[in-house]
């Protein structure tokens, strides 16, 4: 009798890092910023990537625990609608001398969970996450640039244009609610900024985005393209850049960071499936 195969391995607990809120700053209308640091900065290993990301966990508060705490462990003994929940963000900037990280946060009012909490943030709340993932930074051999994205990747296209070279040239389109979300960038003179506005539409729900690029005047020459937002913006963005454009998958860097009508655990779950996937199985490999 052939040996029952041995039980899968567990897999390794990623580092948690717990940091303590130091201050907010209100950015724009929608979107606030949290600055985070402490004795447990000196844990943090910041990638080399402007798209890096955290996982951060939050509690219910009827838990009534002390922060910080060891998540992994705490989820071995809550029941499933107790457990703590994760909600991915970028890591807007590191800095290193002050000891430091800053993640923004879109915000809608008392809507969602991550944005009323940034909202309500004060000196000396516990952040809790584990990371960074991430890989993405600009290829300084590229011709041009292009960066495209709603509020939810406006963080990684900011940090990804203030790692462009001063001689860089290219087109950054973002899309936001109005002209009280834009954001004063430091970027290169060469750089195009097409801000797009929903004015009230659903965030999800237009066609801004992949319409914006689709008429965009293209450059001559190789472009480096980072294009990240709702998933189904994204999706409609594929045959524009791939089969229109002729683009290679190399120079694109390209996924979808939310998807309309989900909360993070479905649309994570859903990355598995056929539905959250931004290419289908016979999608050419260019």
């Amino acid at each position: 009798m052939s040996a029952q195969p041995g039980a899968r391995p567990a897999r390794p607990r990623k580092p948690q890092t717990n940091l303590q809120v130091l201050r907010t700053e209100r950015l724009s209308e929608h979107m606030v910023r949290v600055f985070a640091g402490g004795e447990g900065f000196g844990k943090f290993a910041a990638k080399d990537a402007t798209d890096q990301y955290v996982k951060i966990f939050f509690l219910d508060p009827e838990l009534d625990v002390e922060l910080p705490v060891d998540v992994a462990e705490l989820k071995e003994t809550l029941p499933a609608d107790k457990l703590p929940v994760t909600r991915t963000y970028t890591v807007r900037n590191v800095d290193h001398t002050a000891g430091e990280i800053a993640i923004d946060f879109v915000v809608h009012g008392d809507e969602g969970l991550a944005g009323p909490w940034a909202l309500k943030a004060q000196t000396g709340d516990w952040v809790m996450f584990t990371g960074p993932g991430g890989a993405y930074s600009p290829n300084p051999d590229a011709d041009w640039y292009l960066l495209a994205g709603d509020d939810s990747a406006l963080p990684a296209i900011g940090a990804a244009i203030e790692a462009l070279p001063a001689h860089a040239i290219g087109h950054a389109l973002i899309e936001v609610d109005s002209e009280a979300d834009i954001q004063e960038l430091h970027a290169p003179a060469g750089l195009q900024f097409h801000w797009l506005f929903r004015e009230g539409q659903v965030p999800g729900t237009t066609t801004l985005l992949r319409d914006a690029v689709a008429t965009l005047a293209w450059p001559a020459g190789d472009v480096d393209a980072f294009v990240h937002g709702e998933r189904g913006a994204i999706k409609s963005l594929r045959d524009v850049l791939f089969k229109e454009r002729g683009l290679h998958r190399k120079q694109v860097s390209i996924s979808g960071y939310w998807a309309y009508g989900r909360a993070e655990d479905a649309f994570q779950a859903e990355k598995r499936t056929e539905v959250g996937q931004i290419f289908p199985e016979n999608y050419p490999a260019t």
